[in-house]
């Protein structure tokens, strides 16, 4: 009678204890795959940001030129 409760709780704390090992799993998987596409991205350049705000409209053509000149000095 003992044996059959403790064989009982022993399947619980198994499920419990593979579902944990998958979990892991999937989280150092997940954690090693974002940190190597951090690690592949570089800093943007000013000049690149000074493009991207002509291209939104932030900036018109002739701030644009004027700091791309201040930039290239």
């Amino acid at each position: 009678m003992y044996n059959e409760h403790m064989f009982g709780f022993g399947w619980g704390f198994m499920w419990l204890f593979w579902i944990f090992v998958v979990v892991a799993i999937i989280w150092l998987i997940k954690a090693f795959i974002g940190n190597s596409n951090n690690q592949e991205k570089k800093p943007r350049s000013a000049e690149e940001i000074l493009k991207e705000r002509y291209a939104k409209g932030e900036i018109d053509r002739e701030e644009f030129e004027q700091k791309r000149k201040d930039l290239n000095s």
